[in-house]
């Protein structure tokens, strides 16, 4: 089985020089917790909701936050990026994705066409929602 079969698509991206306020609304309102980063159509890197969260301070929604506080949501996207993340080909394999996940502690894999633009991503839920669909069809035959 190939990557694009289960992977989440489409990508949500985010340019180097746009502001982490940006992330954090996105976030807020959404259940993704990964945002490519991308600079002329290419993956350059990825933020993760840690990421974001380690740049904040954790007075900023409080009423005692400060200008600095503040000035850490205009930050631009270029300063918290994690760059040159592990990603893969849309025609990788499963087996490829789950080594990777075994092997490392990120939590998503950026997938990407042979020209290195984001077409989707993989992450640790994708893969309990793959092999749940492959139990739940293979307890049913059993029935």
């Amino acid at each position: 089985m190939k990557v694009n079969e289960i992977m989440t698509k489409p990508v949500v991206t985010i340019g180097l020089d746009d502001n982490v306020k940006e992330i954090e609304t996105f976030f807020a309102q959404s259940k993704i917790r990964h945002i490519l980063v991308v600079e002329e159509g290419e993956l350059i890197g990825l933020v993760s909701e840690r990421d974001l969260l380690r740049s904040m301070s954790p007075s900023i929604e409080t009423l005692i936050y400060t200008t600095r506080d503040l000035a850490a949501l205009n930050k631009p996207v270029h300063q918290i990026v994690t760059r040159n993340p592990i990603s893969l080909n849309i025609n990788a394999g499963i087996g490829e994705v789950i080594n990777i996940f075994k092997s490392t502690r990120i939590g998503c894999i950026p997938i990407v066409d042979d020209n290195n633009i984001p077409v989707g991503i993989i992450t640790r839920s994708d893969i309990f929602r793959y092999f749940d669909e492959i139990c739940t069809v293979y307890f049913q035959k059993e029935d």
